[in-house]
């Protein structure tokens, strides 16, 4: 009986032990599971955590790697300007050193330009009263030969120059360097001009054609032929119509100067005159300049 008790005993304590350690296992056992899946949940956001940070890492180093290139591009701006910066200071430094040694020079040059402009100034107003003395000593001359034909008598003014050209036909007979008597008439009108200028001096001027001269045996050729009748000329002026010698100068030219080919009868004609060159004063004009510098 007592043995029976006993073993009944020992029966019910292992079935209640063994109900016991199956419930605490299966406890144990969600407990587990519910900490696994709880981990698995994390371990799963860690992984996409570690996802995106790598992701900003890559992206992170693209931008360091390109934001790197800019800084090295503007490390070599910051080179090249600071390059050029001490180029251009030396430069102004120099023009400095070179505006401080001719400042005074170039002061001084730049008031020479303008004396020299006044004197230019000066220069054009005398020459244009030099031109209207011309002006008005061609209108004189013209209306004191007044009705000679242009071709007989050509009064002009060239180059700041009066010339007063005469043809030979008018004044001399072929091969001739006799005035005639009808030329002396012309020589008196433009006498009485140049008469009226006191301070004009002129050169007498003779020109001939290519044709060879074979005319006074005291005459070796057309130049000979050119200067004695521009002394002619000179003498009836000096001599009848009293103009001073000192004031005139006798020259030749001979062919040598022609104002038309010579290959026609009319451009030989043209060829073939006495010229009064009426000289500038030169000693005047400057004398001009002078008074108005003064």
């Amino acid at each position: 009986m007592k043995l029976r008790y006993i073993l009944l005993f020992a029966v019910s304590s292992l079935f209640f032990f063994s109900c016991v350690s199956n419930k605490k296992f299966k406890a144990m056992q969600a407990q587990m599971q519910g900490r696994f899946d709880s981990l698995s949940a994390e371990y799963t956001k860690l992984q996409g955590d570690l996802k995106n940070c790598n992701d900003q890492t890559a992206d992170l180093t693209k931008q360091k790697t390109n934001l790197q290139g800019q800084v090295d591009e503007l490390n070599k701006q910051v080179a090249f300007l600071r390059e050029n910066n001490t180029q251009a200071l030396k430069q102004l430094e120099d023009m400095s050193v070179i505006s401080g040694a001719q400042a005074e020079s170039i002061k001084k040059s730049l008031e020479n330009i303008g004396a020299k402009d006044a004197y230019i100034r000066d220069l054009q107003s005398a020459m244009a009263h030099k031109d209207s003395l011309n002006m008005a000593l061609v209108m004189n001359l013209k209306g004191a030969v007044g009705d000679q034909n242009d071709s007989d008598v050509n009064i002009k003014v060239d180059k700041g120059v009066v010339f007063i050209d005469i043809s030979d036909k008018l004044l001399f007979k072929s091969g001739s360097f006799t005035v005639t008597k009808g030329a002396k008439g012309v020589l008196a009108k433009v006498a009485a001009v140049l008469k009226n200028q006191p301070d004009v001096e002129f050169m007498v001027e003779g020109n001939t054609d290519n044709k060879v001269y074979r005319g006074h045996p005291d005459l070796i050729d057309n130049w000979d032929l050119s200067c004695k009748r521009a002394t002619s000329v000179v003498r009836i002026l000096a001599k009848t119509y009293g103009i001073p010698p000192a004031k005139m100068t006798a020259a030749g030219r001979g062919e040598y100067v022609p104002l038309m080919s010579n290959d026609t009868n009319e451009g030989r004609a043209a060829n073939r005159r006495t010229r009064i060159v009426i000289l500038p004063q030169l000693d005047q004009f400057f004398n001009l300049l002078e008074t108005k510098k003064g």
